[in-house]
């Protein structure tokens, strides 16, 4: 007999890289504590709003309950690229997903070979590591410490005969930073250049503060993939939608793989997305702008702290310079929030979240305060 990897273990090498999700672990320890701080969440506080609602469970009574066409009803597929070449995106065609997360695994199983390189600014969301190495190829990282701005010089450091795709995230989770005109020209001038794939994961793109104008690379460069979805800005993060856009040939390359891995994706939400399009947000926008001024405001002179200008979270620097560690005392008193190590090669920050009722939001900001 063959002699079995990993030490006789059942499981593949792959996933022995994989760890269970930090952001998880904590979210799961403030549910079982009574009355937390609970500053680690990753999804709006406010409900669905009732007319998408109300719009989901009616076609689930008209029986709208089956398998829908793997790409996603045409009718839906059609209005996000309606809605997409509106903001100015180039883009052929379009697939709805289970989620910007289902939307990421599917571009990276029809575009990376194994082996080869995906380009991340540090920090990055959790997920982006771990798909790469699930997939076989090899994240490679760009510090932006510590203004969190992309420099040209360390981009152009990292590119190599095994670079693949740069994948950047604006508005930012975890930082809450928002790539300026001149950084996503600098990206697209470097792709250009070497002939490489963007993936643009918009999903907080609403959440843009301070009359802040969007530019994203999908507006510039034809080989872009845009991610965006409906999970942050109507707050339909259970029903698991998404949708990526870009060149017809890797969408419907997408769309074949849909069909063995997903199959298909939520049928009401799809409908009931319709509406969500046309729904306006801008009053609950408004609301976390009053939340990113309360917690910016109340910790800057105590904490070394970039001003989120997108998203919901602020990514405070450590008094000590080490997170984990202040994450440790928090919790002992009373506050989740998520050590930066999680998003991070380094270890020196802590993720706030302030998606959360603004009561909780002023408790937090006290005993923050208390503990610098």
């Amino acid at each position: 007999m063959g002699e079995k990897n990993n030490e006789g273990m059942l499981l593949s090498d792959k996933i022995l890289k994989i760890k269970p999700s930090g952001v998880r672990k904590i979210f799961d320890l403030a549910n079982r504590v009574k009355n937390p701080i609970n500053l680690s969440i990753g999804e709006p506080d406010f409900d669905i709003p009732s007319p998408i609602k109300e719009e989901g469970i009616r076609w689930i009574r008209e029986g709208f309950n089956k398998y829908t066409p793997s790409g996603g009803i045409p009718e839906l597929r059609e209005k996000i690229l309606v809605y997409l070449k509106s903001q100015g995106i180039i883009c052929d065609d379009v697939i709805v997903t289970p989620g910007v997360t289902g939307g990421l695994l599917l571009a990276l199983m029809v575009i990376l070979n194994p082996s080869e390189e995906v380009i991340i600014p540090d920090p990055y969301f959790v997920l982006y590591e771990y798909q790469v190495y699930l997939l076989g190829g090899r994240p490679v990282f760009i510090d932006t410490y510590p203004d969190f701005k992309l420099k040209a010089d360390l981009l152009r450091e990292k590119i190599n005969k095994k670079t693949r795709v740069i994948l950047i995230n604006s508005p930012n989770n975890p930082t809450g930073t928002v790539l300026t005109k001149n950084e996503v020209e600098t990206v697209v001038d470097v792709a250009l250049e070497f002939d490489l794939i963007i993936f643009s994961d918009q999903i907080y793109d609403r959440f843009l503060y301070d009359d802040n104008k969007p530019f994203f690379p999908g507006m510039i460069y034809d080989k872009t993939l845009t991610f965006g979805g409906f999970s942050k800005t109507w707050g339909m993060t259970g029903w698991r939608l998404g949708y990526v856009a870009g060149p017809k040939e890797i969408i419907q390359a997408m769309i074949t793989m849909q069909q063995y891995v997903f199959s298909s994706v939520n049928s009401f939400a799809q409908k009931a997305a319709l509406l969500a399009l046309d729904y306006d947000m801008g009053s609950y926008i408004d609301q976390y702008k009053r939340k990113r001024d309360l917690i910016y405001e109340g910790l800057k002179d105590k904490y070394n702290v970039v001003k989120p200008e997108g998203a919901y979270f602020i990514f405070p620097e450590s008094p000590d310079g080490d997170g984990d560690r202040f994450v440790e005392r928090a919790l002992k008193n009373n506050l989740f929030i998520i050590p930066g190590s999680i998003f991070s090669q380094r270890k020196s920050h802590m993720r706030v979240s302030f998606a959360v009722r603004e009561e909780m939001l002023l408790k937090g900001i006290e005993t923050l305060r208390k503990m610098a």
